[in-house]
């Protein structure tokens, strides 16, 4: 302070010396400017006396009532009677424009500090004959500055959002946020506020919509008002983010709001440390040491107008040491035009103008495009919470925001907020991830000890990690969450969420496209896709006739038939046929009589021993009967072909695996049906596919009858189960692996269809939702993801785990075991008991004949032909079992 009482005197000193240049500027100002007037004469006086040498500015002050518009020319032309070599304002829009309009004619710099949406217009209709525009604005243009809260809104991801706005002249502070909107996401929502002061309504109808983003653009002097209106209605919670468009936000009272949990942030464009360094030198000057300006008071057009006066001296003192600049005095009623005006509006625009200043600027480097709108500047961002500057936008890149807080800072912020925190978790009853926990001697449990699963281990590692706490709860329709297009409303989880109703859903959630478009996901803690659960092919015992399946009974009949009718064809044909007449003497030339071998028993063992494969002793000679035989032969040698083909096939076929391998193989047949969850993830991939065996899968599922879809996956697996091989289900692969690992009888069939991911869903731009991520990201370098799966889907899954398929060399060879080829033994043996049974039927009747012919008793020749048939040395039989018995009875009588 010493250092600066001293500066002020030398100056003093030195002005004594050499009178200074009396320059005129003129301010033009509204009526209760008074901050404004106290500014100009504070920063006129520090000019003078720091540049007492060369220049005496002398303030013009113009006070414009609103009423009295038409006194505006009156002004400007006592004005330039007067001779000014700048003029600054006014703010009111009629004035001003014909302010602007007196500059551009009579070629006077005239500086605006003010928000001036029409600006640039009306410098391309006033731009002179020379090209070149003589106001200068050095508050942001519209485009300029509606780009600092795109970028905003852009870097914090906010996909849907809602502006509330005072006047229409606000929207064009957010002209460029709206352009920037993704058409993918949902529209911006507009709210305009009423005359006041009472705005809940429109602040209500903003809680019903659920938006949790706001841009509030409003007359400074209302902020806080608005706030708490909002704060009454819910609309200040914790959850709630907000953008203040206003730059005089920081010089807002926000203590009325109390202890501020909501997000809040607002732009601001002057340098603070500069701001009091100003102040302090206006205080300096003060004759009477009175003056007191607080810092947080200064507004953006105060700043302004100090920034164009020193801008505006600076510029006119750099110019006039190359050539003096004549200030004259001008008529309204002629066509004269200032000398100095364009000289010195075109060296500031030709130059950085804010170079050489003597203290400032507040507002950062000032520079001016050819319609004289401000090309740079740079805005901080403020987090009113914390009341700090989070990140810096400059006009060089406004793509991108730079930010001011390390991460290793904000880390340790985000640990500090979450640790102590209750998380509110939301989820729904599905084993593994979540699952009702068995009291003891069957009481009722609650709260978290009611449930247990790889949801609850999930977050239980995540909280440990945080120190923080977690309470689950069901969600009462039980759905994930999915979008009605007629009701616009989502349900399930999704629904819960939005309503603000829990923190986090955790569970076997698909993050999906249009679940991210209404809530946030983290990172996904599982990784999976789409597959087919299939019953696995069951080994049933074979069949003890199994060899006859390759021919169905009809051919069985048919071939029985045709055997009979070919034998008595063939006896009949040889009956016709004189060439199968022959002489049973070959000796005798001349016998008496022909035979025919041919009898029915020949023709049926011709025929038997063909089909067989065997052959006959006794053939045919005629032409007819050979062509008969000839055609049966044919038609053997088919059908056993046939059979033999078909006998292998049958055989093996249990050896063959499942039906279906694939998608493909799913959507190539229409034997096998398949389904999939109703209204879950699997079905819109399905139904929003460009994939055509998808889309084609998609069609048959839509027009199955009946229904193929399941309301939940659990009666999905019972109903594959239930259907053996009649139906697969589409669902998760994880889920998949869950359920084979728990019925032995299932089986997961071909690789995912797709890659997705079950992720942690959150309200959108939750402040914990990088911290989560974290986390997770945590434990799964830790193997900690792994562990919970291993032991929800294996450990903790059933007590009996299933057999492994066993594949031995022999199964691999095909062979057939004696379960396949028993029928053969069967008729084998049933045949050899027949034919013994013919056997003795046949000795029986023998045995009969013996004894009628030679009048004997039946029980001796029985006897006697048993005997003779179970003595095994003997090759020979007596021609006449008669004789042969009596002689054997003398011998007997002799010894």
């Amino acid at each position: 302070m010493l250092s600066r009482v001293c500066l002020l005197a030398i100056l003093i000193s030195s002005s004594s010396c050499q009178k200074p240049k009396q320059v005129n500027v003129a301010f033009f100002l509204d009526e209760n400017d008074a901050l404004e007037e106290l500014a100009i004469k504070s920063s006129t006086n520090f000019i003078n006396y720091y540049a007492a040498t060369q220049y005496s500015l002398t303030p013009l002050i113009y006070r414009i009532n609103k009423n009295e518009i038409f006194d505006v020319g009156n002004m400007a032309c006592d004005m330039l009677e007067k001779g000014v070599a700048a003029i600054f304002g006014p703010e009111q829009a009629e004035a001003n424009e014909i302010i602007q309009s007196v500059s551009s004619t009579v070629e006077i710099p005239h500086f605006q500090t003010f928000w001036n949406p029409n600006f640039a217009a009306f410098s391309k209709l006033a731009r002179s004959d020379k090209g070149r525009a003589f106001s200068l604005n050095l508050h942001p243009g519209p485009t300029s500055l509606s780009r600092v809260f795109a970028t905003l809104v852009r870097e914090n991801d906010w996909k849907t959002y809602t502006i509330i706005y005072e006047n229409d002249d606000g929207l064009g502070r957010v002209q460029e946020v709206v352009k920037a909107q993704n058409p993918a996401n949902p529209p911006v929502v507009y709210r305009k506020l009423g005359p006041g002061p009472d705005h809940r309504p429109v602040l209500k109808k903003v809680v019903a919509s659920g938006s949790v983003h706001i841009i509030l653009d409003c007359d400074t002097d209302h902020i806080v008002d608005i706030l708490l209106q909002a704060k009454e209605v819910k609309l200040f919670e914790e959850y709630h983010t907000y953008l203040l468009t206003s730059l005089d936000a920081s010089t807002v009272d926000f203590s009325a709001l109390g202890d501020i949990k909501t997000n809040v942030s607002f732009v601001q464009m002057l340098n603070q440390r500069m701001v009091a360094r100003v102040v302090a030198n206006w205080e300096l000057v003060d004759p009477r040491r009175t003056l007191k300006i607080p810092t947080s008071t200064v507004k953006v057009k105060t700043a302004l107008l100090y920034d164009a006066l020193n801008l505006f001296i600076t510029a006119y003192a750099e110019l006039e040491k190359r050539q003096e600049l004549v200030v004259k005095s001008l008529n309204c009623y002629s066509n004269q035009i200032s000398a100095h005006g364009y000289r010195l509006v075109d060296f500031i625009a030709a130059r950085n103008a804010s170079r050489g200043m003597l203290v400032g600027p507040m507002s950062g480097p000032i520079n001016f495009n050819s319609l004289g709108e401000r090309t740079s500047f740079k805005m901080q961002i403020v987090e009113l919470k914390n009341l700090r500057v989070t990140g810096v936008w400059d006009s060089t890149k406004p793509d991108v925001i730079h930010s001011t807080i390390t991460s290793e800072d904000r880390e340790k912020e985000l640990y500090q907020q979450l640790k102590g925190r209750t998380f509110r978790v939301v989820s729904r009853i599905y084993p593994p991830y979540l699952s009702r926990k068995a009291g003891v001697d069957g009481s009722v449990m609650s709260g978290n000890s009611a449930f247990e699963g790889y949801g609850m281990d999930l977050i239980d590692g995540i909280c440990k990690l945080y120190e923080c706490n977690y309470e689950f709860e069901l969600v009462p329709d039980n759905n994930y969450g999915k979008y009605d297009p007629k009701t616009k409303e989502w349900n399930g989880l999704i629904r819960h969420l939005l309503d603000r109703k829990a923190d986090l859903a955790i569970c076997d959630l698909t993050t999906t496209y249009e679940r991210r478009k209404a809530v946030d996901f983290t990172n996904p803690f599982m990784t999976l896709g789409i597959s087919i659960l299939y019953a696995k092919i069951v080994k049933e015992p074979p069949e003890l006739l199994a060899f006859t399946n390759p021919l169905s009974l009809d051919v069985w009949l048919y071939m029985v038939t045709a055997y009979m009718v070919i034998s008595m064809i063939i006896f009949l044909v040889a009956r016709l046929n004189p060439n199968e007449w022959e002489n049973p003497h070959p000796c005798n030339p001349c016998p008496g009589e022909l035979e025919n071998v041919w009898d029915i028993k020949n023709c049926f063992w011709l025929t038997m021993g063909s089909i067989m494969q065997q052959g006959c002793d006794i053939l045919p000679k005629g032409i007819s009967t050979r062509m008969v035989s000839g055609m049966w032969w044919f038609f053997t040698l088919i059908m056993i072909s046939c059979y033999t083909a078909n006998l292998a096939a049958f055989l093996t076929q249990e050896r063959m695996g499942p039906t279906i391998k694939s998608a493909e193989d799913l959507a190539g047949q229409t034997k096998i049906k398949y389904g999939c969850l109703q209204d879950g993830s699997t079905a819109s991939f399905f139904k929003d596919t460009n994939i055509t065996t998808y889309h084609k899968m998609w069609v048959q599922m839509e027009t199955a009858e009946p229904s193929v879809f399941e309301k939940s996956n659990d009666e999905g697996v019972k109903r594959v189960i239930s259907s053996k091989g009649k139906y697969a289900f589409l669902m998760e692969s994880s889920s998949i692996e869950y359920e084979v690992e728990k019925h032995c009888e299932l089986v997961q069939v071909g690789n995912r269809l797709d890659t997705k991911g079950y992720g942690i869903a959150m309200p959108t731009n939750a402040a914990y939702r990088t911290s989560i991520n974290q986390a997770i990201l945590k434990m799964q370098e830790m193997g900690e993801l792994q562990r919970l799966k291993e032991k929800w889907w294996k450990e903790r899954n059933k007590a009996n785990p299933c057999k492994k398929d066993e594949v031995s060399s022999k199964d691999s060879a095909n062979e057939l075991s004696l379960a396949h080829v028993g029928g053969v033994f069967v008729v084998l043996t049933g045949g050899m008991c027949i034919a013994l049974m013919i056997s003795v039927c046949e000795f029986i009747w023998h045995v009969r004949k013996i004894a009628v012919a030679q009048r004997m008793s039946l029980k001796v020749v029985f006897l006697q032909e048993l005997r003779f048939a179970m003595d095994i040395w003997c090759r020979q039989k007596p021609a006449n079992p008669a004789r042969s018995l009596a002689d054997n009875n003398r011998n007997q009588t002799d010894k």
